[in-house]
């Protein structure tokens, strides 16, 4: 068990490849460097299978060679077993022999860890990421590979969005106790680009100079690929997480901003998918406004189809404003309009807790039809 750590997250035994500075499609090819005691089968763990973990983890099964293993964790057993049952039998449905039986469900990290040549994580936050490889590393993990290289190392890329300082000194552990490689590899793209694997990665890759290992990018990238479409090589290690902050920085102010959008243009009279349409042709298009529009009907595929459920939550939106906000008081970086937009995500929240953060609309919508204002005053 994990202390304090209340995530769903499933691992499998699988390697990600980032590519040294290359933002365009790769070959998706895996490179294989694996022990004797594998003989020509590779295992992969995964662990976090939340809303995102479960389709990246269901693609790169689908994607590996049938003879891999994946090794799946989550602290929700039920949602391992499920994913196990799920996507064994969507992969053996499909007409891959054996893939059905290449799925293992293990008790915990450490154990997926000792098996794994690959661990990927998809965690919440940076207690559950430092909780997670605190298990896993202690005591030290036995080598995978009898000659230790950037080509052989166990690999651990960790997907999850936590701050800079937290990724930097879990990549430390894990290189001063020689446990293996580490990199941080956070995406964009959403929950509809990870069923639709076309997510992009933010690498952060360990290095003399900063700007990352080549060898290790070059083994990272097209592992990413099999859960993506685009890896951009941010620099040394922490770089990668530095890049997904800013990125969701901007994501929380835009999200806030196409719910005001939409929610002017349809009361002053206009029709919503008109307008969407308009804005998605014109200087005010993003993603908020193309991909995940708050408006049903607009945008096929996003959580404003299906009542805001199965998106990126609210609360995990809070979460990724906040680390951005702690960051750059860390580093005395002003960001004017970030106190604002957290206190409209905390009042969302109280709303419409575990919803789409695009949901947000919904709270607007409420607050112009003569709800109730903010609770904080304002």
């Amino acid at each position: 068990m994990w202390a304090s750590v209340s995530i769903r997250f499933s691992p499998s035994r699988l390697c990600l490849i980032g590519n040294g500075g290359l933002t365009g499609p790769m070959t998706p090819a895996v490179r294989r460097n694996f022990s004797a005691t594998v003989s020509n089968r590779a295992t992969w763990g995964f662990i976090g299978l939340g809303h995102m973990g479960y389709p990246m983890a269901q693609n790169l099964r689908a994607k590996i060679p049938e003879s891999d293993v994946l090794i799946v964790h989550d602290q929700n057993r039920e949602v391992s077993q499920k994913f196990k049952e799920e996507v064994g039998i969507a992969a053996a449905g499909a007409g891959a022999k054996g893939k059905g039986n290449a799925i293992e469900v293990s008790d915990g990290p450490r154990e997926l860890a000792e098996k794994s040549e690959v661990v990927i994580t998809v965690l919440p936050g940076p207690s559950h990421v430092k909780s997670v490889f605190g298990h896993i590393l202690h005591p030290r993990l036995p080598p995978v590979s009898e000659t230790i290289s950037a080509e052989t190392d166990r690999l651990f890329i960790d997907c999850s969005t936590i701050d800079p300082t937290s990724s930097t000194e879990t990549a430390n552990a894990v290189h001063s106790s020689s446990s293996g490689r580490f990199v941080d590899a956070p995406m964009s793209g959403g929950v509809v680009g990870a069923r639709a694997s076309t997510l992009t990665f933010m690498l952060g890759c360990p290095s003399h100079n900063g700007n990352g290992d080549g060898r290790l990018t070059n083994r990272v990238a097209p592992i990413l690929e099999l859960m993506g479409s685009r890896v951009v090589l941010m620099g040394g290690s922490g770089m990668g997480v530095a890049g997904k902050l800013a990125n969701n920085y901007l994501l929380a102010i835009s999200n806030i901003a196409t719910a005001e959008a939409m929610n002017l243009g349809i009361g002053l009279g206009l029709d919503p998918v008109k307008l969407a349409d308009l804005i998605n042709g014109s200087s005010g298009q993003c993603w908020s406004s193309k991909v995940n529009n708050p408006i049903k009907g607009v945008s096929p595929g996003a959580p404003a189809e299906r009542e805001f459920e199965g998106g990126f939550t609210v609360g995990l939106m809070k979460k990724d404003l906040g680390l951005a906000m702690k960051a750059a008081k860390e580093h005395g970086v002003e960001l004017e309009l970030a106190r604002r937009a957290e206190d409209v995500y905390e009042d969302v929240e109280d709303e419409y807790a575990g919803k789409d953060f695009s949901v947000v609309y919904k709270w607007l919508e409420g607050r112009s039809m003569g709800g109730n204002r903010s609770r904080r005053g304002r």
